[in-house]
């Protein structure tokens, strides 16, 4: 209802489709070859989507699947048939939950998970709130029937607004401000950490989407947010997470906790920020080339230093100080004496491993065998000279102290990737 009355006051032609009943050919029309039968055109009617400015598809969770596959370039493309949508601007859907937690005598019978690629072309995804969960006074307006029927109409107020507010949106997404760039990036790394998969897409999307907030609650995106900004933000991230759709719950403690670290390194600054970008990278090459390229000063580069070997586990951090010591014993790295010191205390044992790896097999009893020595032999059997002997020693040194690594072939090809990005500033 909200979504025809919007697309009425906005005076677009407009499609109000039911998943669940609607045919292709109720889309498309009917088709036929035209005079001279090299092509075939399509039969149109006022039912199809081929003139409309917007498309609300409804029960899009009970539509067939070959059906949900068709509507795919509909709403990601602007497509149908690979033909171009040109009329078409607002795509909407709406689903009932495909689960449900009520009494079985409640549940939305039919209602199936979205395919999660659909799903994620979708930039916003709203949960309207149930009975329980409106004020008294938004409990009265459902309730009253005052309105039902009649033709949305503002006086054109509303679509006088969208205009300025697109006009606005389409400057600002040419000078997108950095702080919305590090909240989207910090706050998707910190979702992945936890668990919650977040698609690259889905970073643009979101990023548009606090755009647009912004460009509607303050008139210029490209300004630092205001006061209402954090709770905004909060809000645009809550409604941009596509799990509910196929049925995974995202706890909301988990997205709070993300929201507020990305929202206290967006507004750092200076030094600041470096450290908390540098934080949120998740590979240690990736550490090492924000420390060559990018760090500020020296102190900011030690600093920098002490917290990686601080927060990253005992064998990573082991990993990244025998990659960097020798290009911060050669002066390449722009980090002071303490960093240096810092690395050493690490890479040092690491130059000459002595110790005894033992375990104990219980008769009758399986996995009780030291798998990780078969595993790392599996490794460095594949690999040649220097890199060899680096490995070999990273390994020593982790069964030596009985770190244990999930994946060792994935652990030294990142270990390796940020040994080259150090050599390669001592070879410059």
């Amino acid at each position: 209802f909200l979504l025809n009355s919007i697309s009425e006051a906005l005076g677009l032609e407009h499609r109000h489709y039911n998943a669940s009943l609607i045919s292709f050919d109720d889309l498309v029309g009917f088709p036929y070859p035209d005079d001279a039968k090299a092509s075939v055109r399509f039969l149109e009617t006022p039912a199809t989507v081929w003139g409309a400015e917007s498309v609300l598809i409804d029960e899009i969770s009970r539509c067939k699947p070959e059906h949900q596959n068709r509507l795919f370039s509909l709403v990601h493309e602007r497509r149908i048939q690979g033909l171009p949508l040109n009329s078409l601007r607002f795509r909407w859907a709406a689903m009932n939950p495909c689960s449900s937690d009520q009494s079985v005598g409640e549940a939305y019978l039919g209602s199936e998970p979205l395919d999660p690629a659909l799903a994620d072309r979708f930039a916003l995804i709203v949960e309207v709130g149930d009975w329980d969960t409106l004020s008294a006074d938004d409990r009265r307006h459902v309730a009253a029937p005052a309105g039902e029927g009649a033709r949305a109409d503002d006086g054109g107020r509303l679509a006088e607004a969208l205009a300025g507010w697109q006009a606005a949106f389409q400057l600002a997404l040419e000078a997108c401000p950095s702080t919305i760039i590090e909240y989207v990036t910090g706050v998707t790394t910190a979702l992945r950490t936890a668990g919650v998969r977040v698609s690259p897409r889905r970073t643009r999307l979101l990023t548009r989407s606090l755009l647009a907030a912004l460009t509607v609650t303050q008139g210029d995106a490209t300004r630092p947010p205001a006061d209402h900004g954090k709770a905004l933000f909060l809000g645009v991230l809550g409604s941009s997470l596509p799990q509910a759709t196929w049925g995974e719950t995202v706890s909301p403690e988990t997205v709070r906790a993300a929201h507020e670290l990305a929202w206290s390194g967006a507004m750092l600054e200076g030094a600041a920020q470096w450290l908390h970008r540098l934080h949120l990278e998740p590979t240690l090459d990736g550490k090492a080339r924000l420390l060559l390229d990018s760090c500020p000063d020296t102190d900011t580069g030690s600093l920098a230093v002490e917290q990686i070997l601080a927060n990253e586990s005992q064998a990573r951090a082991a990993a990244f100080a025998l990659a960097a010591f020798p290009a911060a014993t050669g002066g390449q790295l722009p980090i002071g004496a303490e960093g240096i010191n810092d690395l050493g205390r690490i890479a040092q044992p690491l130059l000459t491993v002595r110790g005894e790896v033992s375990w104990q097999e219980r008769l009758g009893q399986s996995g009780t065998a030291h798998p990780e020595l078969a595993t790392y032999a599996q490794v460095l059997n594949k690999l040649a000279d220097a890199r060899r002997k680096r490995a070999e020693q990273l390994f020593f040194y982790c069964a030596i102290h009985r770190l244990p690594l999930t994946d060792p072939r994935a652990f030294e090809a990142e270990f390796h990737r940020c040994v080259r990005v150090f050599a390669g500033k001592v070879r410059a």
